[in-house]
């Protein structure tokens, strides 16, 4: 029998129409049981959370069906109360299903404590540098007696001398003492 004589014959014919039919069967079950599932259409409009604190909030996520989960907290704002929402992952106003868990970046209680690098003895330029990027904010400059110009000498926080090794909370202003190229 010929292949041609196969494709065109009677039992082919049929094993394929019911081919096709099981596949169009199955399409539809799928199709509706996605339907049913997923909920298309059906979405929850995510608040806006800044500033809140979990209180605040968490009675108005269980009606809507939301979960919360506190990703990170390790950040600090002055403008915002302890343990509030700075950053919330969907952004607020956004369309999601219920059930849809929300990432929330909280306010820390305070500034971290960060060691004091060896600051002494370097040029005022690389000190400012290095105590700007670890948080600090750059103070009051003071010209001593020293044979190296812009030199740093010491370091003070709040009139109290800083040494390689102390603590101090971030965004605290340190203070400097400098040479003068003079002896």
């Amino acid at each position: 029998m010929s292949v041609l004589k196969y494709l065109f014959s009677k039992s082919f014919l049929k094993t394929s129409f019911r081919i096709i039919i099981t596949a169009l069967l199955f399409f539809l079950i799928l199709v509706l049981f996605l339907r049913l599932n997923t909920r298309h259409g059906d979405f929850i409009v995510v608040p806006d959370l800044t500033g809140k604190n979990i209180q605040e909030f968490e009675s108005e996520f269980n009606e809507l069906d939301l979960q919360y989960i506190i990703s990170d907290s390790g950040n600090y704002n002055p403008e915002f109360k302890i343990n509030s929402v700075l950053d919330q992952i969907p952004k607020a106003n956004a369309k999601v299903k219920q059930g849809r868990k929300i990432y929330l970046t909280l306010n820390a209680s305070d500034f971290e404590m960060v060691e004091i690098p060896k600051i002494t003895r370097i040029t005022v330029r690389q000190a400012r540098k290095t105590i700007e990027s670890l948080g600090f904010i750059f103070g009051e400059i003071e010209y001593v007696d020293d044979i190296a110009r812009d030199e740093v000498i010491s370091i003070s926080h709040n009139g109290n001398e800083l040494n390689e090794g102390d603590f101090l909370k971030r965004t605290s202003v340190i203070d400097f003492k400098l040479g003068n190229g003079k002896q």
